[in-house]
């Protein structure tokens, strides 16, 4: 009881002591997200009644201290006319616990406290649901929570239908990376909205990360990865549109960047041994439907993105030429020199760059948060050529493009395991 004590508020254990058990739990971590989490509760709170009516479930709304009403916004949020919605009244109400989380401020700790309630309850399976979701419907409910419930998965990733020019950092590193390290062809690594099992959700609280950076900074690709290097059995759903609060790829980015790649560095070294001898790729098992839904276009700062790329080299070339084997050091430098009509940076110097990177975090060439910080104009350069490239692309164009740049990661792989 302790140790339950200092990671959840005595009110919290009194209402968990007061449900007992439940079967389904939906975790969403928030932060002054009045806006937007009502729409996500209700949405959840449908889903719940409507796949699994006989189920105990209940709602975990995790915050980070919101001074907006979040709180409120939760606790308030319902189904107000049930019975237009359901051809079958569910055996059970959800229940809800809303609490502030304890710990260091960011999305593990949230995450932390989700998993502890689900435990404690002897939940069967649990999922967790971004607060900023404009596009979730009920069904997401039965995709993340069925392949566990009914089919014998231990973890579900997202699968999403997303604007060509949103998820930059994923498209152009964490999935191809992770794939070509892991073996395993999961799309979203770092999507935000997951499924667990009962015996995931143990796992996970059983490491120590959740009072270091990783928990601060990575919490989303380090589940993926401990859940894929673990013996888990993972799949994937379909969720169709993911709409949130996305942002401009031009935009200030930075901080991400170098948070979500240095934990992606950090984990190559905890998990060297199992990602050493894998040599290529295998999908996994897909659930749902898939369509396609108008999305919002996302207005792009390409000249911004050049610009940092092009000074990037004026401030950071010595650092670089470092860091870089000479070919690819040679190649930024005639695309610096180049006209700009004509910019581009190729998938294969980009694997090579990426990989450079973590052989450099890897040996400690410099320090690591300046190393982390020295890659991001090499990012911008790299979106900004991809954009160029696919401004009159289809969707299904664009992932054609990516599973090339997925292909050379693996074609690549010998090259960061010789020089590892």
């Amino acid at each position: 009881m302790a140790k339950i004590k200092d990671s959840l508020p005595d009110e919290v254990i009194r209402e968990i002591r007061a449900i007992g058990k439940a079967d389904i739990l939906i975790g969403i971590p928030s932060y002054n997200n009045a806006g937007t989490i009502g729409h996500v509760v209700r949405a959840v709170s449908i889903g719940l009644a409507k796949y699994f009516p006989h189920e105990r479930a209940v709602i975990v709304n995790a915050d980070g201290g919101s001074t907006d009403g979040t709180a409120d916004v939760v606790r308030n949020a319902g189904i107000e006319d049930i019975e237009s919605i359901l051809l079958e009244n569910p055996a059970n109400n959800v229940r809800k616990i809303i609490t502030a989380y304890r710990g260091i401020s960011g999305k593990g700790s949230a995450f932390r406290t989700i998993f502890t309630i689900a435990k404690e309850l002897s939940v069967k399976a649990s999922a967790v649901v971004d607060s900023d979701l404009r596009s979730i419907t009920p069904e997401w409910v039965e995709l993340l929570i069925d392949p566990i419930y009914h089919r014998g998965y231990d973890f579900v990733a997202p699968l999403y239908l997303r604007h060509k020019f949103d998820a930059t950092i994923t498209n152009n590193i964490v999935f191809p990376l992770t794939r070509a390290l892991y073996g395993k062809r999961i799309r979203q690594p770092i999507g935000g909205d997951f499924g667990f099992s009962d015996r995931l959700t143990e796992s996970y609280l059983s490491h120590k990360v959740w009072y270091s950076d990783i928990s601060k900074f990575g919490i989303d690709i380090w589940m993926t990865t401990n859940a894929l290097t673990n013996g888990f059995k993972v799949c994937q759903s379909y969720l169709g549109a993911k709409i949130h609060n996305s942002k401009d790829p031009g935009a200030d980015l930075s901080q991400m960047l170098t948070q979500v790649l240095g934990v992606v560095f950090c984990l190559m070294e905890v998990y060297r041994e199992k990602w050493w001898d894998v040599r290529t790729s295998e999908p996994i098992q897909e659930f749902g439907f898939k369509f396609e839904v108008g999305l919002k276009p996302i207005e792009v700062d390409i000249e911004r993105m050049v610009k940092s790329f092009k000074k990037g080299f004026g401030a950071l070339g010595q650092m670089w030429e470092k860091v870089l084997s000479p070919q690819a050091f040679s190649e930024i430098e005639s695309i610096v020199a180049g006209a700009e009509y004509r910019f581009t940076f190729p998938i294969d110097l980009w694997v090579k760059i990426v990989y450079d990177y973590a052989l450099s975090y890897h040996r400690r060439v410099l320090a690591r948060k300046r190393l982390l910080k020295s890659f991001v104009p090499l990012y911008y350069g790299r979106t900004a050529a991809f954009i160029l490239e696919n401004l009159n692309s289809s969707p299904f164009e664009v992932e054609e493009k990516l599973e090339q740049l997925c292909i050379s990661f693996e074609q690549q792989k010998d090259y960061l395991l010789k020089n590892w």
